[in-house]
């Protein structure tokens, strides 16, 4: 049994500590830390025996495994503390603010000694890890565009250093869209060029944008596209995927958890849509077919990227989301910031 312990116990904690039920034969929370230990009692008692401190440090021979959940200008101190005290870290993206930090945090990590995993939990989405592998084996062609939209609104109700460019680390960019360059750069390879346009129209609260847009090339010839917003009064796409490939177009549709091929035409001898479609799904009209549908309840990637820690814990094994892969979209990120402010394309070449 893994000894848990959670430093940050904003919103989210009581919902991350329902979805993790079904992990309890593994693990279980026996401490937590927040600056505001009202907040860590809160969480503590949800879990009867559990602890609560305002100090992390006094938590640490409580645990064996931290998940670190705090404002991302704290990660690289309080990341570097756990495992130099040899703790198992789960840290929420982003690994740190600056590229220095990250090397420091880089340097230090001796996974699985202990892991040091990064928490980009739509890695762990089985409906967005089975698009990723249809574009990766080019199971419907070669893929030559991609387009991400990601519509919420997010306010500084969750906290005021939401708004804050030098807590967040920039903008909505580099906090919540740091996920889909990362998912970008997994399907598609090697970056080459790209820009960044963002505002902070409709989103007053933010320092840096809260509404932004990404075009990337990659070596391989393929473009692609992220718009991300923190000002969606409404929405119909809300969380979308486009991906067009020699073959037709798929598309991800997280709400429904499915992922649908659209052909209006065909190009040679290609199978029928029926024969494309996934088991128990029949296609709804003659261009379009749903290939996969996500099993089970959706919501469940929270408890699928920990079983991922804790099988890197238990088998003693490096995590695939490790520190040194996390900093890539990072990367990028600061090399479209800069672009940005010159007016310029960014070269991406060697990231």
């Amino acid at each position: 049994m893994i000894r848990m312990g959670m430093i940050g116990c904003g919103s989210m904690s009581g919902s991350h500590l329902a979805a993790l039920q079904p992990l309890e034969s593994r693990m279980r929370f026996t401490a937590f830390a927040d600056i505001d230990v009202a907040r860590a009692e809160r969480a503590a008692a949800l879990v009867p025996g559990a602890l609560a401190v305002a100090d992390y440090h006094a938590m640490l021979d409580a645990v064996d495994a931290v998940v670190i959940a705090v404002p991302h200008d704290l990660h690289y101190r309080l990341g570097l503390d756990c495992l130099q005290a040899g703790k198992h870290v789960m840290m929420e993206k982003p690994l740190a603010l600056t590229e220095a930090e990250c090397r420091e945090l880089i340097a230090a990590d001796r996974s699985p000694h202990p892991v040091l995993m990064l928490g980009y939990v739509m890695r762990h989405d089985p409906l967005w890890r089975q698009f990723g592998d249809y574009l990766r084996t080019e199971a419907f062609g070669q893929v030559f565009h991609v387009s991400i939209w990601t519509e919420q609104f997010t306010d500084t109700t969750r906290g005021a250093w939401i708004g804050q460019a030098s807590r967040l680390g920039g903008g909505q960019l580099f906090s919540h869209g740091c996920h889909y360059i990362d998912l970008l750069l997994n399907w598609l390879g090697n970056p080459v060029c790209g820009t960044h346009i963002g505002t902070n129209r409709g989103t007053p609260w933010m320092e840096r944008e809260g509404t932004s847009d990404v075009s990337l090339k990659f070596a391989s010839g393929a473009t692609a596209y992220h718009f991300g917003t923190w000002g969606a009064r409404g929405s119909r796409l809300r969380y979308a995927v486009h991906a067009h490939c020699t073959e037709g177009m798929l598309e991800l549709d997280h709400a429904a958890g499915t992922i649908t091929l659209h052909r209006s035409r065909t190009d040679g001898d290609l199978p029928a849509m029926s024969a494309l479609a996934a088991p128990g799904e029949s296609p709804d009209e003659p261009n379009r077919a749903v290939v996969y549908r996500r099993p089970g309840q959706g919501g469940k990637a929270v408890v699928q990227q920990m079983e991922a820690f804790l099988d890197c814990i238990e088998q003693q094994r490096k995590p695939t989301v490790s520190a040194a892969a996390s900093l890539r979209s990072l990367q990028v990120i600061w090399k479209l910031y800069e672009a940005e402010e010159r007016m310029q394309v960014a070269d991406l070449r060697g990231i």
